[in-house]
């Protein structure tokens, strides 16, 4: 049985993005590192092999590309959320690069294009100036297509996973960094609501 990662997103009929103010990420599993130990000891047991509990935790935990990507140093002039995002595509094409050849065009070429079009939505979103409610209106829709295409990719992502084109960890990861961009999308534009509506009170 596979977690879930629930991203909910709500677009109202007049078409006004209605964003949750938190993403709820429920990534239990069944078949978590306990049940993988249980199986890799019953395997040793059964062939007469040594099992080193520990070592075999720490193989199936540790994520190399996640620590590669992690070394990536913030930007403190840039918004966090495009950092995060970075991050979430740096370490996708980590993670791909070496999968199945037959994963490429049906996933991992997918899954690359996805951030860096949420990346490009992000920045173009930064680039307007709110001074008018048509210029809101238009970051809105950058920051509503961003969340669209993160959802996309954390669908995408479980697919991949389902098929063996990413680990469990791995779309665990993925799926943790989406919700923190999501997040991050959420206080974005309730910051950029509440400015607005202080603007409109002094004029």
């Amino acid at each position: 049985m596979k977690g879930k990662v629930i991203i909910v997103l709500q677009v109202s009929r007049n078409n006004n993005l209605k964003i949750p103010k938190k993403i709820e990420i429920d990534q239990e599993k069944i078949n978590s590192t306990n049940d993988r130990l249980f199986v890799k000891q019953a395997i040793k047991t059964a062939n007469d092999q040594k099992f080193d509990i520990s070592k075999e935790k720490e193989n199936i935990e540790f994520d190399k590309e996640l620590k590669r990507v992690e070394k990536i140093p913030m930007n403190s002039s840039e918004l966090m959320v495009i950092t995060i995002v970075k991050k979430l595509g740096a370490y996708i094409i980590a993670i791909t690069e070496k999968s199945p050849a037959k994963f490429r065009g049906v996933f991992v070429n997918r899954m690359q294009n996805l951030t860096l079009e949420v990346l490009e939505l992000l920045l173009q979103a930064n680039f307007v100036r709110i001074d008018s409610i048509e210029r809101k209106k238009e970051r809105e829709e950058f920051q509503k297509n961003a969340i669209i295409k993160l959802k996309m990719l954390g669908y995408i992502s479980m697919v991949a996973e389902n098929s063996g084109c990413i680990l469990s960890r791995q779309f665990k990861q993925i799926s943790i960094q989406i919700g923190e961009a999501i997040n991050l999308i959420a206080a974005w534009k309730k910051s950029d609501d509440n400015r607005w509506k202080n603007r409109t009170k002094l004029e």
